[in-house]
């Protein structure tokens, strides 16, 4: 018989997308309380309380994955598109600590759990861009780089006001917000530049394509935490729906691509446009709750089936 296959060495950090959907989906329940009133909230609570029981596992497996396969995690770190999965990581602890936050638990733990996400994005960030400076047959900013993708490391840092400023560290948040959002469009310029030139991300990955929504509809959501004006919410709130229906166009190519881990790519940006589009509709009915309700619907049914072809 052939030898077992060590899978454990091939658990890559993307894996840590499965954590990024759960606690955004456990998110936009917590605004849907409003309109589903506490039931939403028991939702909600649940769903946090997987991605944690899921973050704690991977979190296990990646440390054994490390001192079994050392050479795994080096070959993650070289690699023009796995490398940016680094920063999953990072965003996760963050998204944990703002379902903490959001449901009020905003207890000394929680702050030290939102301080190590957020200062590991920030220098998950600074690695990424530091490997630019290097020529594209060294591993620095070439083609193959250039996928949705490097939104988690490079963008990821506009995540931080969620749960940084009901903690009480707003100027900090603002700084890394800031970083996130000088960064984006120059992210997004690059990948418009990679199509023209060399054409789109390989088939496979595809389902990162949803990446795209996720950006606008953190800033908004950030926006309003900081106590902005609502309309430049709603302004990122149309960035977010048109991004979602841009990536739809590709929805025909994606049903005939086999089930794979890039599909999870799809399910935070749902989830975080459910969740700005609940958080602008309040408990307002009518046609918006209406929407906002029914991107609550997709975000959950989409990442129930990713939850089954896992």
């Amino acid at each position: 018989m052939p030898p077992a296959t060590p899978r454990l060495q091939f658990l890559s950090p993307a894996w840590y997308a499965i954590v990024m959907g759960l606690a955004g989906l456990a998110l936009a329940w917590l605004r849907a309380q409003p309109l589903l009133g506490a039931p939403a909230v028991g939702v909600a609570l649940a769903l946090g309380v997987l991605a944690a029981a899921v973050f704690a596992v991977l979190a296990l497996a990646s440390a054994l994955r490390l001192r079994r396969h050392p050479e795994a995690w080096a070959a993650d770190l070289k690699h023009p598109v796995r490398h940016a999965f680094a920063a999953t990581i990072p965003v996760s602890i963050i998204l944990l600590a703002t379902v903490a936050v959001a449901a009020d638990w905003r207890t000394a733990p929680v702050a030290w759990l939102w301080w190590t996400g957020s200062l590991g994005q920030w220098l998950v960030t600074w690695w990424t861009l530091a490997r630019w400076w290097r020529g594209s047959a060294a591993g620095g900013l070439a083609w193959p780089v250039l996928t949705p993708v490097l939104i988690i490391p490079v963008v990821g840092n506009v995540l931080a006001p969620l749960a940084g400023v009901p903690l009480g560290y707003g100027a900090w948040s603002a700084a890394q917000f800031g970083a996130g959002l000088l960064l984006w469009p120059i992210v997004l310029a690059l990948l418009m530049v990679r199509i023209a030139a060399q054409g789109p991300w390989p088939e496979r990955m595809l389902p990162s394509t949803f990446i795209l929504i996720a950006p606008p509809a953190v800033v908004g959501l950030a926006l309003l935490q900081f106590g902005a004006p609502e309309l430049l919410a709603w302004m990122f709130w149309g960035m977010a729906l048109f991004a979602l229906l841009w990536a739809g166009a590709l929805a025909r190519r994606l049903q005939a691509l086999p089930f794979g881990l890039p599909h999870w790519g799809m399910s935070f940006p749902l989830a975080a446009l459910a969740a700005l589009t609940l958080r602008l509709a309040g408990g307002a009915g009518g046609a918006f709750g209406t929407l906002a309700l029914g991107l609550l619907a997709l975000a959950s049914v989409v990442i129930a089936a990713l939850a089954l072809g896992t």
